[in-house]
This record gives C-alpha cells, structure tokens and sequence, in this order.
C-alpha cells in the first residue's frame, strides 16, 4: 500500500460529525484502481499503522486518503484548511 497522505483538519471534523451525529454518508472512495460507493454511518475514525482509517457500522475500513466524496464534499477542495 502507498504512503499515507494527510487530510485536512477540516474534512476530519466532517467526518468526525458524522461519526458523533450517526448520519448515514455516501461515501465514494478509491479501492486498488476502482471507484466504489457506498452508504454507511461511520462508527469511529481510527489510526491503524501510522494511517488514519474511518470504521464503519458493517466493520468495514476505508482510509482516509482514500475518500474522493463525502456527502458531496470534495476533501481535495480549496475551502479545507
């Protein structure tokens, strides 16, 4: 797996909104060199090997620099810090 990539601190505070809130997401992440999407409530974030992981309720791991949207929200836009 590549080098961990940090997010911006506040694309984590989203996510870790969500977390608190338990609102349902729409996730569209990056896995190998496939897209893929998927609607969850996350349940936790969590650092497993130096990298920065959201835990969903299905158990399932996705890294954070994985993540293309977020509830429509571009973690690579210009208005995170």
């Amino acid at each position: 797996m590549n080098e961990y990539q940090s997010i911006s601190c506040h694309f984590y505070d989203e996510l870790e909104a969500a977390a608190v809130k338990k609102v349902l997401c729409t996730i569209v992440y990056k896995e190998e060199d496939e897209e893929k999407e998927i609607k969850q409530k996350i349940i936790d974030l969590k650092i497993i090997d130096k990298a920065e992981y959201m835990i969903l309720e299905n158990d399932q791991k996705i890294r954070l620099d994985k993540v293309l949207l977020f509830n429509d929200l571009n973690p690579n836009d210009n208005k995170y810090c």
